[in-house]
């Protein structure tokens, strides 16, 4: 994936990424690009350790794995809970 001529991401962007970050597979300059994002957004954060604890508890799974009606859940799920701790 390729990022925006930005300097800084924005929550979106970073939210696409974490999959990416966790695998190893950006490159150093996108990383620290995120990591940054992080150092300053507490919600991002969280998402991050959502997924790490997730992996943890769940092992691998890629969006192959799931069904429409799953990966259409997770999905309603992540924005309720980004439109409740934006309240």
């Amino acid at each position: 994936m390729k990022l925006l001529s930005r300097p800084d991401l924005v929550c979106q962007q970073a939210v696409e990424l974490v999959t990416e970050y966790l695998e190893g597979s950006l490159s150093r300059r996108e990383r620290r690009r995120f990591e940054r994002h992080l150092a300053g957004c507490d919600g991002c954060e969280a998402y991050l350790e959502q997924v790490r604890v997730t992996i943890r508890l769940t092992g691998r799974v890629s969006s192959d794995d799931l069904s429409t009606e799953a990966r259409q859940r997770l999905v309603e799920l992540y924005r309720d809970w980004t439109t409740d701790s934006s309240k």
